[in-house]
């Protein structure tokens, strides 16, 4: 369903250039969950933003479900990807209602709106009705995190991007929304390409990931090696250890690796 090939993403000039996204290659089949791990300024969420159209200077190469896309992206395109963003309160307007945020993406596109279809959107993404007239800043997070999804979901998309899909939640309402989303890509066939810097939220989540650094793609492995704690690649390795809590020594002969 994704394939990313060579892509390169350079941000500035001169001395103020930054090599942001460095020769990254990955693909996802259909109904997959895949990871993109790393830690802050890695590169994962550009690549996510270039694929979502959100960045115009690239060069390589992204196919979607067969089709190569150019810098532009057709309104069928924006359909069938959809975008979960890590800041469920910025995303969303302040001063449209939770009705307004869900109509608006079926106005722009001109398919059909009901009350209908809203009130379903609300369940499916455990909301009641009583929600409907709500503005963002009358919802908690995990809530308003539940409204972004219900927004992306409402297209019928094939793809979600999902950029640190909980990071910004209390950890009681974080499962509660990797369940929900486990649960939707089941029903609805959904392929995900899920960035985190969490690897608890990765092996939750997905079967395969990418782990980058420094705008590179080290090491490409499967959960089930990662819970193995068998990477190849010392960068993946403490990364691993990073989230099983700090080890002096280990960390020491990781540095000495790198």
């Amino acid at each position: 369903m994704i394939d990313v090939e060579h892509l390169d993403i350079v941000f500035g000039h001169g001395r103020s250039t930054v090599h942001a996204v460095d020769d990254v290659s990955f693909s996802v089949a259909r109904g997959e969950s895949y990871g993109l791990v790393g830690e802050s300024g890695s590169g994962k969420s550009t690549v996510l933003r270039a694929i979502a159209g959100l960045i115009d200077d690239w060069r390589g190469t992204i196919t979607i479900d067969g089709e190569t896309q150019g810098r532009k992206r057709s309104k069928a395109y924006r359909r069938k990807v959809q975008m979960v963003f890590q800041d469920p309160f910025g995303s969303l307007h302040p001063r449209h209602t939770v009705d307004q945020i869900l109509k608006e993406p079926l106005q722009i596109h001109r398919m059909p709106v009901t009350d209908k279809r809203i009130f379903e959107m609300l369940e499916e993404v455990g909301l009641d009705p009583s929600f409907r007239f709500r503005f963002p800043h009358q919802l908690s997070g995990g809530q308003r995190q539940r409204i972004s999804i219900a927004r992306a979901l409402i297209m019928e998309p094939e793809v979600l991007l999902l950029d640190e899909p909980t990071s910004a939640l209390d950890v009681s309402i974080q499962a509660e929304i990797l369940n929900l989303l486990t649960r939707l890509r089941h029903e609805r066939t959904l392929t995900y390409l899920l960035v985190s810097h969490n690897l608890a939220v990765v092996s939750h989540m997905c079967s395969h990931l990418a782990v980058m650094r420094l705008g590179q793609v080290v090491e490409t492995i499967t959960v089930a090696q990662l819970r193995e704690q068998t990477p190849s690649h010392p960068y993946t390795r403490q990364l691993v250890q990073g989230a099983q809590g700090y080890n002096r020594e280990f960390v020491a002969g990781i540095v000495d690796d790198l």
